[in-house]
């Protein structure tokens, strides 16, 4: 590596938003390698250095109109620029025609004959001129295409924009309320075949609102995954964030067909049904298969020359290029999985295959319709049976709804990447340098996002990955929301030491949530925990999107006290815990620390010894701060509490119940008084991740005294 090599690749690094240096946890400042950044560069399809710097210098003149541009609502341009190669002299011999078209088809046409340029540039002896097109009327918020014809001389150019005109906040909701945050696969109902399904969250919508007075009930994302052990179960590791894991669907009454009928209630079908259901842990793959052979049998009898088969390809219609995408890649992945059971990742299909539009591809999907309308089919009965759930949360009048959850990104195997391969950075993987909590760092397994490919294409799979989402939602909540500002990119066979971060167009992708948001009438909670910053969550608040406060977190870090209620957000979210922390059972008697000591976590007994004491400490502090809030008699010394009370984990509640956020998230499992936590961080098989049953059905829940006395709180306190 040459002096000159190396300022070459830190000046691409720096136009491509890869940070030259960022600060730890601790306050220490890394310094990206020249390696690091060079592989960033490659994942980012840059391989000639001096020509991806030429190609910069370039823009914006080398090309008609930009892809993209996002504005506020209320600071919409005059003008529009264009830029294009024009020889001195020939102004008046050019003719700009454009088209601005809005989503219901409407267009306004605008030409100029003879131009002014406002600005010219000569580069490699080619001149270069800016025109501005009149933009006078100030247009709602919405999608439009802008269109722009150019005839010179020289010859024609045409280019295409897309105008997106945003509000400046999103959607805020306009009174105080409450709910309870599930895991829905871990529910148990009779009715189910061992894992939760919507239509036990359309009960527990039902027993949320209607007996405790709830207003939302969150759920884990919904994501389509692999559904096999061991790396495919996590809902957060999803093959698509478009679309919906069909393991969550009710299977019993989607086909009233005699051939389907038989098939359930057959003895040998009902077996493996019960068996799935008295089974300790989650059966994913199991679970899948039977659902999967029920499915196939019912859609062998689905006949499209019906109302219901109007219904379907209506959905199809409405749907367009991204379902059928995902349906092909999904009867691609059945088709090579006959012969390798063992296939992960489309990468390792013949390579004719590796994108949604070669002839291969093509081929296949003229020449397997019925598997391709399959796969498709699947994705209308979960809608619907996400809709109805959604239609019982307005019946009820519920003010939020349905909580979603955004996973942070998507699998590089799965069927996003298959379907916009040009916007994912192969080669690198999401993650997140070392802190106090993970002193190793984190790799996600999953690439990131090109910034400059996302802008490039119009921001289409974001767009379509927000909407999609807030689909039959009240509220989503934006899994780890910094990587809309910066995303810590990992090269491949490098240790999260040696990544950095790349910057985003964060201002770009807010005001499409916020669009997205606002038309939905969808609450935007943003996960800002850990470093992120407080040039991040004040940027985050301007937007209208909600904080994620946790008890366990909001505390003075000098002291470690517990923060006041009064001195919580009003922009906010506020609970207890998440799936990735310990439950409120398993944190006062330390359950996590035992468990991640027993799974050999801990680099040695004296990290054990200082979380124990750390965690003795907590628990005083937690009693000293909730000495108000605990009934008369409780103990003040929390040694004289060796393990958590219904009575305590009111009080806790109650605390947050006094705090000015908009929103309280009441996780189930403290009120079914679970000790493990559904994820311990760090592991992937010697913890029952994701695998775990509540302790309860639904039948027994819906009677719990617990959730009873929760609800009359909360009543008390005017949440309800």
């Amino acid at each position: 590596m040459s002096r000159k090599d190396a300022e070459l690749v830190d000046k691409l690094a720096a136009a491509v938003g890869i940070e030259p240096e960022y600060y730890d946890n601790w306050g220490n400042k890394h310094i990206t390698s020249y390696k690091t950044k060079k592989a960033i560069l490659a994942a980012m399809g840059i391989s000639d250095i001096k020509a991806a710097l030429k190609q910069r210098q370039l823009r914006p003149w080398n090309r008609l109109i930009e892809p993209v541009m996002v504005v506020s609502v209320n600071n919409q341009p005059e003008t529009i620029p264009v830029h294009f190669p024009l020889d001195e002299g020939q102004e008046k011999d050019v003719t700009l025609t454009w088209y601005l078209e809005d989503e219901t088809g409407n267009k306004n046409k605008g030409e100029i004959k003879g131009i002014t340029p406002v600005d010219s540039n000569i580069i490699d002896d080619s001149r270069y001129v800016r025109v501005e097109l009149p933009n006078e009327t100030n247009r709602d918020i919405g999608y439009y295409k802008l269109n722009v014809q150019c005839k010179t001389p020289a010859g024609e150019l045409s280019g295409f924009m897309r105008l997106i005109i945003t509000p400046d906040q999103c959607y805020i909701p306009p009174s105080r309320t409450w709910g309870i945050s599930i895991n829905l696969y871990s529910i148990r109902s009779r009715q189910n075949w061992g894992i939760g399904d919507l239509s036990d969250l359309k009960d527990i919508v039902q027993w949320v609102s209607k007996d405790l007075g709830g207003g939302f009930v969150g759920i884990n994302p919904l994501h389509a995954i692999p559904n096999k052990m061991p790396y495919g179960i996590s809902p957060y590791s999803a093959t698509s964030r478009l679309f919906k894991n069909f393991i969550y669907l009710d299977i019993r009454n989607i086909s009233s067909a005699p051939q389907f009928q038989n098939l359930l209630n057959s003895p040998e079908f009902a077996q493996e049904i019960e068996n799935l259901k008295t089974k300790e842990l989650i059966d994913y793959e199991n679970t899948a298969s039977l659902k999967m052979k029920a499915l196939k049998a019912a859609f062998s009898t689905f006949n499209l020359n019906t109302a219901e088969g109007a219904e379907f390809k209506r959905y199809i219609d409405s749907e367009g290029r991204a379902l059928e995408s995902f349906a092909t890649f999904m009867a691609l992945e059945e088709h090579f999985k006959k012969d390798n059971p063992d296939l992960y990742r489309w990468q390792d299909w013949p390579e004719e295959y590796h994108h949604p539009d070669t002839a291969a591809t093509e081929e296949f999907r003229k020449t397997h319709k019925k598997e391709v309308l399959f796969y498709q089919y699947i994705q209308w009965l979960i809608d619907k049976q996400l809709k109805a759930v959604s239609d019982k949360t307005k019946e009820l009048g519920m003010p939020v709804g349905l909580y979603h959850d955004l996973a942070v990104g998507s699998s590089g195997g799965g069927s996003d990447a298959w379907s916009y391969p040009d916007v994912f950075a192969f080669g690198v993987n999401a993650g997140a340098p070392p802190d106090a909590f993970n002193l190793n760092g984190q790799n996600w397994g999953f690439p990131p996002l090109i910034p400059e490919k996302l802008k490039e294409s119009g921001y289409e799979l974001f767009i379509q990955t927000i909407r999609k989402n807030l689909k039959y939602a009240g509220a989503l909540r934006i899994d780890h929301a910094l990587g809309l500002f910066r995303l810590f990119w990992i090269p491949e066979g490098m240790t999260p030491h040696e990544g950095t971060y790349v910057r985003y167009p964060y201002e770009d992708l807010l005001r499409i949530i916020a669009l997205e948001s606002v038309r939905n009438n969808v609450v935007i909670i943003a996960e800002d925990l850990g470093t992120i910053g407080s040039e991040v969550r004040e940027t985050l608040l301007k937007f209208g999107m909600l904080s994620y406060r946790l008890f366990y977190f909001e505390r003075d870090w000098n002291t470690f006290v517990f923060l006041p209620p009064e001195v919580y957000p009003e922009m906010a979210l506020t609970a207890v815990t998440t799936h990735d922390l310990p439950t409120l059972y398993g944190y006062w008697t330390g359950r996590d620390i035992a468990v991640k000591h027993q799974l050999g976590i801990y680099p040695d007994d004296e990290a054990v010894q200082k979380d124990l004491s750390e965690r003795q400490r907590d628990r005083q502090l937690m009693l000293d701060a909730l000495r108000d809030f605990l009934p008369e008699g409780f103990p003040q010394n929390a040694q004289a509490v060796p393990e958590m009370t219904p009575e305590l984990c009111l009080s806790i509640h109650t605390y947050l119940a006094r705090t000015p956020c908009k929103l309280v998230a009441v996780n189930l499992d403290d009120i079914m008084a679970v000790i493990d936590q559904q994820n311990m961080p760090g592991t992937i098989d010697t913890h029952p991740n994701w695998r775990q049953k509540a302790p309860l059905d639904l039948k027994d829940l819906f009677t719990n005294e617990q959730a009873k006395n929760i609800a009359l709180m909360f009543k008390g306190e005017s949440r309800s």
